[in-house]
């Protein structure tokens, strides 16, 4: 009978100057590491609460011999890596076995102040590329970090070089965001892009029915991308070669994922029987083998064959972007190996001494390191050296102003006022202007950037002939080159923000701090909401801008009437959002926002703005120069007095594109015997944290409440925004006062402002019934 022995990958000998052995040797620690670091989260380590803790056994051994190939022979310092979620025990593993890690930390999965449940680049105490958790976002990071690194590097800045590794899981395959990314005309020319698929044909309940493979291969070479498979390991080829091994080959190929999972459960005795089915060679094949031979072999897939993997690895074509499909067991060498509910199962004390006793571990001394001088040993520190990478050293953005001092006037949108800003940063400060760079999913003209556009140009890895340069009707020209500093993408906010989100982490990653604005339709913000806010927890700093918004948007209808999206931004943890009225308040809570962007201590701005043509008279900016940077500094902070009454009975609170009917609302309440104060708040979120802080509840300034609301002024409120009414409810807390709250809580329908106004309750009538109801 054929013996194991015969593998080339055997992993039976001890350890020596052989580099196959070595690396087979610290694949099998970086196993164990994974595992044990998450036994003793959930059966060593105390836990009072009785909760459960979690984590990924079985998904961290189906890629730990991807991981250890990757890591110890293929990775370079300007690498970057995204790990799929579950494997973040593996990464913290190989960090630790790379003196990246204090062995503190391997204790500590998932407890208060430890390591993450997921990797993340801004709370986890080891080297982390990119901040992983969200299933779909952080597969597609690596693909928006080339391109911001490329961005970058056209700015005369050396951010280096390498390539961008995505480790994903086949089920995370299932997401739209990664094919929305896949597909999108940029990532083709990316050929620093490598995504490795741990096809375990597993999902989190279930052995997948049909995986897909070859549909999958072909929907990546379809967008463009080489295609590699590593299906089979050593020994399984080899057997492919003998007398039946073709029919075992096809009789592997074609078997459903459940039967093939269900193999991998079997003793050798039943694999003898289930294995060859009706085929009498393959019946002989099998009967030549004995069963340890025979248990191996059927387990032998590409993606733990360490010397497939680096075949695939040098066979990568950095030309165009490469997608490596790596066959693999979920579960490989566990007890759990290939069972349908393994995704989130333990095991037992008696199984982890099993593991330990195969891998040449320690159950009493988990975190042993291999000993000092040993080929292992040696091997880790020359790896760990070959990865070592200086820290960035941060480049500060150039003083933005905070006035540029204009007084828009006429009639005018805010967004508008949004590209006449962009404008004026190049005139008044060109060298913080540089660092903006805008982006859009294909609506550019029709978000008014057309103009800065125009100026700036649209960014592009090389130039492009723009043919219709001399079209005299050509208004918004097209000038790809890699100085411009415009990305626009398909119609996928899903790309925009995963693009916006990296732009905004190149300070932190190279030093070179970048000002990301990403403009978009207000109805999609959430659509885009999730990828965006994960890319803020990752440590991205950037501006979304939402426009037009709310039911301003009157002919849209209501299915694009935005109106949760101002709650959204006061709740949006990292970022400051706000709802300017007027166009000056639309530049200086932009200048504002840019100068948070691209620092350690930096958040990012959420912007919602309106098509709506407002009298810009209305805003009553101070001619004085004091009074004017008083003004600006309140807009800034959340709000500001925009009417003021001699001895007011009322006040209006009002947000956004609604501030003329509250002004015209004052007017008739004043004529009813109603002197009534109208406020214009600019962001709700940050009047929160005042009255938050005012509480003792966090450590926000809290002079704007003064400012806006004065104690001595306090009279019964009505408050009003183009949204949901309950954003600004909690403004009657400032000074208890009796209130009522108008807004839009349900879907919209088409028709011209008045109308739609006056059937939400917005229009100035509304405001002065309610404002009667609640007067004296």
């Amino acid at each position: 009978m054929t013996s194991i022995e015969e593998r080339p990958d055997a992993a039976g000998g001890a350890a020596g100057a052989d580099p196959s052995a070595v690396l087979r040797e610290i694949e099998q620690r970086v196993l164990w590491v994974a595992t044990a670091i998450v036994h003793h989260a959930n059966r060593v380590r105390p836990n009072p609460s009785g909760l459960k803790v979690g984590g990924h056994q079985a998904s961290s051994a189906s890629i730990a011999t991807i991981m250890t190939a990757l890591w110890f022979e293929h990775l370079r310092s300007g690498d970057r890596v995204s790990v799929k979620p579950h494997a973040s025990p593996v990464l913290h593993a190989i960090n630790y076995l790379l003196g990246d890690l204090d062995e503190r930390y391997l204790t500590t999965l998932r407890e208060f102040g430890g390591l993450q449940s997921y990797p993340s680049r801004a709370k986890d105490p080891d080297p982390v590329d990119y901040s992983t958790g969200s299933v779909g976002i952080g597969a597609t990071a690596p693909i928006w970090g080339a391109l911001a690194r490329r961005y970058v590097s056209s700015l005369g800045a050396d951010p280096g070089t390498g390539r961008q590794y995505s480790l994903v899981g086949d089920a995370e395959l299932d997401e739209g965001a990664c094919w929305e990314a896949i597909l999108d005309p940029m990532v083709g020319e990316l050929g620093e892009v490598v995504w490795i698929v741990d096809l375990n044909r597993q999902s989190l309940d279930r052995v997948v029915p049909n995986i897909g493979a070859t549909r999958l291969q072909g929907m990546f070479e379809a967008a463009g991308w080489q295609v590699l498979t590593v299906k089979y390991g050593r020994l399984l080829e080899k057997l492919f070669t003998r007398d039946g091994g073709a029919a075992l080959r096809r009789r592997i190929d074609e078997m459903p994922n459940p039967e093939y999972q269900r193999l991998l459960r079997c003793t050798p005795a039943q694999l003898r029987e289930r294995l060859p089915g009706d085929d009498r060679e393959i019946a002989g094949l099998v009967a030549g083998l004995d069963d340890e031979t025979l248990h191996a072999a059927i387990r032998n897939l590409g993606g733990h064959d360490l010397a497939a993997l680096g075949d695939a690895f040098a066979a990568i074509d950095d030309a165009r972007p490469t997608v490596i499909f790596a066959y693999t067991v979920k579960g490989y060498g566990l007890a759990s190996e290939g069972h349908p509910q393994n995704h989130s199962s333990l095991l037992t004390h008696d199984q982890l001494a099993e593991l330990a006793s195969a891998v040449g571990a320690s159950v009493d001394e988990p975190w042993a390191r291999f000993p000092a001088g040993s080929p292992a040993a040696q091997l880790c520190a020359a790896v760990s050296a070959r990865l070592h990478r200086e820290p960035a050293v941060a480049h500060p953005v150039a003083p933005i102003p905070v006035d540029i001092g204009r007084t828009p006037t006429g009639t005018a949108t805010t967004q508008a006022a949004l590209g006449r800003a962009l404008l004026d940063l190049t005139r008044s400060a060109p060298d913080a202007a540089r660092r903006v760079v805008t982006l859009c999913p294909d609506v550019s003209s029709s978000t008014n950037l057309g103009g800065w556009v125009n100026k700036v140009g649209v960014w592009s890895a090389r130039e492009r002939v723009d043919w219709f340069a001399d079209d005299p009707e050509t208004i918004l020209h097209w000038r790809e080159r890699p100085t411009g500093q415009h990305l626009e993408l398909g119609i996928a906010e899903t790309n925009l923000v995963g693009l916006l989100g990296e732009l905004g982490a190149t300070w932190s990653r190279w030093g070179e701090p970048l000002l990301p604005i990403g403009v978009l339709y207000d109805p999609f913000v959430e659509r885009a909401l999730e990828p965006w806010s994960f890319g803020i927890y990752a440590g991205g700093q950037s501006i979304l801008v939402g426009t037009p918004s709310g039911v301003s948007l009157a002919p849209e209808g209501g299915a694009h009437q935005s109106i949760s999206t101002p709650s959204v931004g006061l709740e949006q943890p990292g970022c400051i959002s706000y709802d300017p009225a007027f166009a000056i308040d639309v530049e200086w809570t932009l200048l504002a926002s840019l100068a948070r962007l691209g620092r350690p201590d930096g958040t990012s701005a959420y912007l919602r703005l309106s098509t709506r043509p407002v009298d810009q008279t209305l805003a009553a900016v101070p001619t004085d120069p004091a009074a004017r940077e008083r003004r600006r500094r309140q807009v800034v902070a959340g709000a500001y007095p925009l009417r003021r009454a001699a001895e007011p009975a009322l006040t209006i609170a009002a947000m956004g594109a609604v501030v003329p009917e509250a002004l015209a609302a004052a007017e008739r309440l004043e004529a009813l015997g109603t002197p009534t104060d109208v406020v214009c708040v600019t962001s709700a979120g940050l009047l929160f944290d005042a009255l938050q802080a005012r509480s003792g509840r966090g450590d926000a300034e809290t002079w704007v409440l003064d400012a806006a609301f004065p104690a001595f002024r306090a009279t019964p409120m009505v408050t009003v925004l183009d949204g949901h009414p309950h954003t600004l409810s909690f403004l009657a807390g400032i000074n208890q006062v009796r209130a009522a709250h108008l807004g839009v809580s349900r879907f919209g329908q088409s028709g011209d402002l008045d109308d739609v106004y006056r059937h939400h309750g917005l229009d100035a009538d509304s405001i002065v019934r309610a404002g009667l109801d609640l007067a004296p």
